[in-house]
């Protein structure tokens, strides 16, 4: 349960048109369900922390994913599948056809109109940067979770430092963006780059790509811990979710900031 969702149940008690009984029995049940398949939903984590719980799709069979995905679709919830494979997307997307499976950056979303197709956003209150063509899945996969809880967001693609003449037609809108996320492999130097051009906070994502001794993301996350330009979070290797989580609960705490 979001907020949002939260109030609406609030007004509708105050408008009459459901009891606090029946109010009740909305909240009540929401703090968790304990669904077959050994899955405790936590459906109210969203409102706790602003980020309702998202579904990580590995690891778990194609039974427990419906089920997880039934169960916190209720009342028209959306909902969403991240680092999941071919098969069992496109098993939930044929158990669930309302819902679509992308396989870059391999995604399932449900009761959620959110398209992915290229050409994206070129600009917005978050931007996501891809350093090369290869991170592209990893910067889809922060381009989809912040559209899937309500961020203006952009995405500017394969500008890395390998040709970084590429960046500066963008300097102007990167500078009206509130936060960036940059996802980079190989060495990992575009977050310290684009940290270093302008004065909005950076989430630098270290992605798989590279050759041998990039060692699967090592490399580009140790870089980016490393970074000599202030103002730049790292998160984990290939974790576009996470760095859009962090955005989500930057801004909410800006706008709370703003209106107290």
């Amino acid at each position: 349960m979001l907020k949002n969702q939260l109030l609406e149940i609030l007004n509708k008690v105050s408008s009459g048109l459901i009891s606090p009984g029946e109010a009740l029995k909305n909240i009540v049940h929401h703090p968790f369900i304990e669904a077959a398949q050994g899955l405790n939903l936590d459906t109210h984590r969203g409102l706790r922390t602003g980020v309702s719980e998202i579904v990580f799709g590995p690891g778990k069979s194609l039974e427990q994913l419906q089920t997880a995905v039934e169960t916190l679709s209720l009342g028209g919830t959306p909902v969403m599948v991240t680092k999941l494979e071919e098969q069992p997307g496109l098993g939930l997307e044929k158990g669930f056809p309302g819902g679509r499976y992308w396989n870059i950056p391999k995604v399932f979303i449900l009761n959620k109109d959110i398209d992915l197709s290229s050409p994206w956003p070129g600009k917005g209150k978050v931007l996501i940067i891809s350093a090369g063509g290869a991170d592209l899945p990893v910067a889809l996969e922060a381009l989809a979770t912040s559209l899937f809880f309500d961020l203006d967001a952009g995405l500017i693609s394969d500008v890395g430092v390998a040709g970084l003449h590429r960046l500066f037609p963008h300097l102007e809108t990167i500078s009206c963006s509130e936060i960036i996320i940059v996802a980079a492999g190989m060495e990992g130097a575009l977050p310290s780059v684009i940290a270093g051009l302008c004065d909005k906070p950076v989430v630098a994502v270290p992605t798989s790509v590279g050759y041998g001794t990039s060692f699967s993301g090592i490399t580009p996350l140790l870089a980016m811990l490393s970074s000599c330009a202030p103002g730049v979070s790292v998160v984990n290797i290939d974790n576009g979710f996470g760095a859009a989580c962090f955005a989500v609960k930057m801004l909410l705490a800006s706008d709370q900031v703003m209106k107290s």
